[in-house]
């Protein structure tokens, strides 16, 4: 935890964040929600353009690279008719992108989130400017050489670096700062599929780490600007068009959730390769500058034999959505698609994962799809539906986005019909990724540099609980007009555990606090009145506040104790130990686990209760 200034005070609370910063202290208000939310809406109209001129470089490069031409359209590089020249491509791409990382920053290296995630975890949300532009030209270059990326990581991550610095310009604080980035961030997933919803939910489980207004709404209406970018600058209707789709039957939903349980399986598999590679490309007694340019040659010799492993492969998707793909090309896409993307990534390129994710996931979900109806024909399902959920299932296995991956399915294609299914086999593979892997594809980097990544969004135990609940009433209370020398015989007569203690007129009117050090300071006078070295100007709290208020006004004033008032009269004390004992007491509640109703002293009651029935059925009859 950063500080300003030297302090000797106990820690508040082992539970909250860092309540002191490089900036004055600013409590929420209402009118700093609309500032931040109209920072975040700037940034994602920003980030907007920069979605679009992302693509058309992509583009440009592309062209340039494998047709020699200048042209801003859509081609993809497996139509080059290059030979075996196209082997050396990617590997020239990989050099331009190591150079760039040397020279630059390293920072660009990676697919964007993870390193999106450290910084907002361990660096208050702080991203080196230069990330804006040496991102999103780093990834360009990639790309459009024929990495086998998507263009949302790198525009993930340039919407970030965009938000964090407007944030690092601002006086505002870190948690203000951390919005910002996520807002930037999600309003580029946003421009480039038109997902706004998806980017709202990938926010929430990626970025933000909490559920409340002052983060959603900024974030919320920088992804509706972002969507509003997409459909002025891209296309309206779904980015990946596909076959109306049937309402399934259970038999169907059974069988949609089994291929969940394989995707997720599959998942694992995938997570667990890419480190694997990154870790054998760590072992290589070669400069990590170069380490692109080798995954550059795999990537090309594999988009020599199978070219449609090449470039973003958004066309992929939106094919193998369509059903009818040859089995030959939906294995090259499943296999080859997954070597060339692992291994480019372990290198330390510059990319996404989304896109290669969804292509991955989205063959093999077509593969056991067109297993399975070969061996039960009338089982219901449909190729179309099995693509669709294993693109969303394995997103879901390897990020543990699952909300994201769900919702982004939905948006992505406009097919209300496919959310049962989506919700089975996500659901499904999340399962196996939550018990089987300990960290996801987007947290693994991080984790092994040992930043801990928040993986539950529990309300805050102290926000529920109030200072009334807590206060001790029965809290030491000195006079102000005792001497220091009358405080020193009360307290040798009652001893005190506290080491502050409230200061109040004769009309309990709250004065100062006092402590115990200063007290017995040899410096000040026995027979000075107590209220001349009492702290005045502590500001005092309400008993129906919450108590993360008093610690944050605790760690404020930098004080151990609080007064509680009621009409200016001192009614009470909080301090640390109070909110500690009980933050502990609420963690023990929630995590023992008590039986409360127990069946057995209920069936003894029943007995007891005929016993007794019986017994006085018997009495009636003597009598």
């Amino acid at each position: 935890m950063q500080k300003n200034k030297k302090n000797d005070s106990i820690p508040i609370s082992p539970i909250l964040k860092s309540l002191e910063e490089d900036v004055k202290y600013v409590s929420f208000k209402k009118s700093r929600l609309i500032r931040i939310s109209i920072y975040a809406v700037l940034v994602a109209v920003a980030i907007s353009f920069i979605a679009k001129f992302l693509v058309l470089l992509i583009n440009l490069v592309t062209n340039i690279s494998f047709y020699g031409s200048f042209n801003l359209g859509f081609q993809s590089p497996a139509g080059n008719h290059l030979g075996a020249w196209v082997i050396a491509i990617p590997a020239v791409g990989g050099i331009l992108v190591g150079l760039m990382a040397l020279y630059g920053s390293k920072a660009i290296r990676g697919h964007g989130i993870p390193e999106a995630m450290e910084q907002i975890l361990v660096n208050q949300s702080k991203i080196k400017p230069s990330i804006t532009f040496l991102k999103p030209i780093s990834s360009a270059i990639a790309i459009g050489t024929g990495g086998p990326f998507g263009a949302e990581g790198p525009i993930i991550a340039t919407g970030g670096a965009l938000g964090s610095t407007l944030g690092q310009l601002l006086k505002i604080t870190s948690s203000e700062r951390k919005v910002i980035l996520a807002a930037g961030a999600t309003a580029g997933m946003s421009a480039i599929f038109g997902t706004p919803i998806a980017a709202v939910f990938l926010a929430i489980e990626l970025l933000l780490f909490e559920f409340s207004p002052k983060a959603i709404l900024p974030v919320a209406l920088a992804c509706i600007t972002g969507a509003a970018g997409h459909h002025l600058l891209f296309e309206a209707g779904p980015v990946f068009p596909m076959p109306d789709l049937e309402t399934p039957s259970n038999l169907a939903l059974a069988v949609y959730s089994f291929i969940g349980i394989l995707i997720g399986f599959l998942s694992l598999f995938l997570t667990k390769a890419v480190y694997v590679i990154e870790d054998l490309f760590e072992k290589l007694p070669v400069h990590w500058m170069w380490w692109p340019a080798m995954g550059g040659l795999v990537v090309g010799l594999i988009g020599y034999f199978y070219p449609h492993t090449l470039g973003v492969g958004y066309d992929n998707i939106t094919s193998l959505l369509s059903g009818k793909v040859p089995l030959a090309l939906i294995l090259s896409l499943c296999l080859f698609k997954f070597l060339s993307w692992a291994i480019a990534l372990g290198s330390g390129t510059s990319g996404g994962t989304l896109a290669p994710l969804l292509t991955i996931g989205g063959a093999a979900g077509a593969i056991i799809s067109s297993v399975i109806l070969s061996l039960f024909p009338n089982v219901g399902i449909s190729i179309p539906m099995g693509v669709l959920i294993g693109m969303s299932a394995m997103f879901a296995g390897a990020s543990r986005a699952y909300l994201t991956s769900i919702t982004f399915a939905l948006e992505a294609t406009m097919q209300s019909h496919a959310l049962l299914p989506l919700l089975g086999a996500c659901t499904a593979s999340y399962i196996v990724s939550f018990f089987l892997m300990e960290n996801t594809i987007m947290t693994e980097k991080i984790a092994r540099r040992g930043v801990v990544t928040p993986d539950s969004y529990e309300p805050d135990a102290l926000q529920k609980i109030s200072v009334g609940q807590v206060m001790r009433a029965d809290n030491i209370k000195l006079n102000a007009a005792m001497s220091i020398a009358q405080v020193k015989d009360r307290l040798a007569n009652n001893p005190a555990k506290e080491n502050c203690f409230a200061v109040v007129s004769e009309r309990a009117e709250f004065k100062g606090v006092v402590e115990l050090a200063d007290i017995y300071d040899v410096k000040n006078n026995d027979l000075s009145a107590v209220e001349r070295i009492a702290k005045i100007g502590i500001a005092a709290i309400k008993s129906n506040e919450s108590l993360r208020n008093a610690v944050e006004l605790m760690a404020q004033q930098e004080v151990e104790l609080l007064p509680v008032v009621k009409n200016h009269k001192l009614i009470g004390v909080l301090n640390y130990r109070d909110v500690i004992s009980t933050y502990k007491q609420n963690f023990e509640d929630n995590e023992t686990a008590v039986t409360h109703i127990s069946l057995k002293r209920q069936r003894m009651k029943v007995l007891l209760r005929g016993k007794s029935m019986f017994k006085k059925a018997a009495e009636n009859e003597q009598k």
